[in-house]
C-alpha cells in the first residue's frame, strides 16, 4: 500500500472564536521538540491561536500526547507522508483567515505572534508572504538569520538565557519571506493550492509555494525581525531520505532556487517595500539554460 494513501485520522474540535491563526505543525516522531514548540506557543503568544499538528507515525508516543490536549487539533498518517503532504492535510482543519506553517523544533519567543499580527494589520491587504526570523547555533551564512547558539539540541537548550537576550538580537526587517515560520491569508493558501507535493517529501517545496506565491502576483514578501523564533535546526531532515527537489525545481521553473532567491526574492537584503521584476543577463540566461537541459538528462 501506497504510503500516501495510508489510514489518515483527523480530528478537530476548537472553534474558530477569538483565534488568530492556524498554526500546522508536521510532527515525525518528534514528541520531547514538539511539546516543547506547543508550550513555547502557549506561554509566549500575545494572541490565541489553533494549533493543528500532523502526526507522522507518531511511533514514540506524539499521537497519544497529541490526543490529551483539549486545545489541540490534529491529522494522523500511520506512515510517515512527509512535509508536503502533512501541510495540505493539516489545513483542511484550519479555521481561521491566516494560515501559519511552523517546524516543531522550533521555539517561540514572546511577542512573536504580536509583530506578525502588526504586520499584517499595517499591510491592510492579502497579497502578502510574512516570515519570522529564526535564531539558529549554527553559523550557515544564512543572511535572514540570527547567529546565536542557545543549545544545539533540547538536552543542552538553555531557555532562561534565551529569554533573557531575544529583545537585544537585533535584526532589521528582510525581504525573501520563504522559510517557517511563516503566514499567508488563507484564499491565498488556497488559491496556490498548498504544498506542491511533487517535491515529497519536501525538500525545495520551500522556493516552490514563493514561487508558486510570485506567480500569482504576490511582491510582498518580508521577514520581519521582531518575529522571533529559535531554530534547533534539521532534527527531523537529518533522518529523511531526500528527494531530488533541486532538479524537479529547475524542470518546473526554469532556474534554480538559488537563483530565485536572489533575483526573485532578494533574499536577506534590507526590507525596502514591493520586489521589482528580476533582469535576466546573458550570462544568467545561458546558466539557468545549461541546468535546465542537465536536470533534464538526469
Amino acid at each position: 500500500m501506497s504510503i500516501i494513501h495510508s489510514t489518515i485520522e483527523k480530528n478537530s474540535h476548537i472553534s474558530s472564536q477569538a483565534k488568530t491563526f492556524s498554526i500546522l505543525i508536521p510532527s515525525w516522531n518528534n514528541l520531547v521538540y514538539l511539546q516543547l514548540c506547543i508550550n513555547s506557543i502557549r506561554k509566549n503568544s500575545v494572541f490565541n491561536h489553533q494549533i493543528i499538528v500532523h502526526i507522522n507515525e507518531g511511533k514514540d508516543g506524539t499521537l497519544a500526547w497529541v490526543k490529551q490536549q483539549p486545545d489541540i487539533d490534529y491529522t494522523y498518517s500511520q506512515a510517515n507522508i512527509g512535509i508536503c503532504y502533512a501541510l495540505n492535510y493539516a489545513a483542511t482543519q484550519a479555521k481561521t483567515d491566516y494560515i501559519l506553517y511552523m517546524n516543531d523544533d522550533m521555539y517561540v519567543c514572546p511577542n512573536w505572534d504580536k509583530a506578525l499580527v502588526e504586520e499584517i494589520n499595517a499591510i491592510g491587504h492579502k497579497n502578502f508572504f510574512l516570515s519570522a526570523t529564526m535564531i539558529e547555533p549554527y553559523n550557515t551564512n544564512n543572511t535572514c538569520v540570527i547567529h546565536k547558539s542557545y543549545g544545539l539540541d533540547i538536552t543542552a537548550f538553555n531557555e532562561q538565557q534565551l529569554l533573557a537576550e531575544y529583545e537585544s538580537l537585533e535584526k532589521e526587517d528582510w525581504t525573501g519571506a520563504t522559510w517557517p515560520p511563516n503566514v499567508v491569508h488563507r484564499d491565498v493558501w488556497n488559491a496556490v493550492g498548498g504544498y506542491s507535493i511533487e517535491f515529497h517529501p519536501g525538500m525545495y517545496s520551500d522556493p516552490d509555494f514563493s514561487m508558486k506565491l510570485w506567480n500569482m502576483g504576490i511582491r510582498l514578501f518580508k521577514g520581519v525581525g521582531a518575529s522571533k523564533v529559535y531554530h534547533f535546526s534539521g532534527v527531523s531532515t537529518g533522518r529523511v531520505k531526500r528527494n531530488k527537489g533541486y532538479f524537479t525545481f529547475i524542470q518546473k521553473w526554469g532556474m534554480t532556487s538559488g537563483y530565485v532567491m536572489s533575483n526573485f526574492l532578494r533574499k536577506g537584503e534590507k526590507f525596502n517595500g514591493l520586489l521589482l521584476e528580476p533582469v535576466d543577463t546573458f550570462g544568467a540566461k545561458f546558466k539557468n539554460l545549461f541546468k535546465r537541459v542537465s536536470a533534464t538528462l538526469r
